[in-house]
């Protein structure tokens, strides 16, 4: 258990080739690229065999979305898949827009696919705010100049203090409150640093 916990984090393609190496297999980039293939396809047909929202997701999203917020997924993930998940569990209503790393061409953390997932849903990057649980979702907002809330209950690679957002909670119940909160603080500064050129969960 301790070991496939490790193997989660930074998308698909990066486990599958953390479990070979940990099998002591060293495969071409051609065959990786194959068993990758392979995997989406059998994520896809069975993509919300388990999957289930967290509590109380579904009740917050009809309240922010009730209260004028624009919702939208920003994520690593393929877009499709994304969107096939979102449906199955009939949350796709919820959200404006919806932003993979094939609908841009970038992915997380560069900043440049949640400004446009921002601007897709007709919403302005200055009065947006970020919900993730990882570092990169905290790099990304930070680089865009947009606040963040991190939940811990995700999959982040790091103690979810760690991530250093600007709010931090249990439950979605809290996530209202930490908005209303995040909104009257003032905004973040530019991240200084350069963000790492790949990161985030895809698969």
């Amino acid at each position: 258990m301790m070991m496939r916990g490790r193997m989660i984090g930074g998308g698909a393609r990066h486990m599958i080739e953390r479990a070979l190496i940990a099998e002591g297999r060293n495969v071409p980039s051609a065959e990786l690229d194959r068993l990758f293939r392979i995997f989406i396809d059998h994520y896809g047909a069975h993509i919300a065999d388990r999957s289930r929202p967290f509590p109380h997701l579904e009740n917050v999203l009809q309240q922010l979305a009730g209260e004028g917020c624009r919702l939208a997924v920003c994520t690593n993930k393929l877009e499709w898949l994304s969107r096939r998940l979102l449906d199955i569990l009939n949350l796709s209503r919820y959200f404006a827009a919806i932003g993979g790393r094939d609908t841009f061409g970038v992915q997380k953390p560069d900043p440049q696919i949640l400004r446009l997932t921002i601007r897709r849903t007709g919403g302005e990057v200055p009065r947006a705010i970020m919900i993730g649980d990882s570092m990169t979702d905290v790099r990304t907002a930070r680089a865009a100049n947009v606040p963040v809330i991190a939940v811990d209950f995700g999959y982040s690679e790091v103690v979810p203090e760690a991530l250093n957002a600007d709010r931090l909670i249990s439950s979605f119940t809290e996530l209202p409150h930490a908005i209303t909160t995040v909104l009257t603080q003032p905004p973040p500064a530019t991240a200084a640093a350069a963000a790492p050129p790949v990161g985030g969960n895809p698969p």
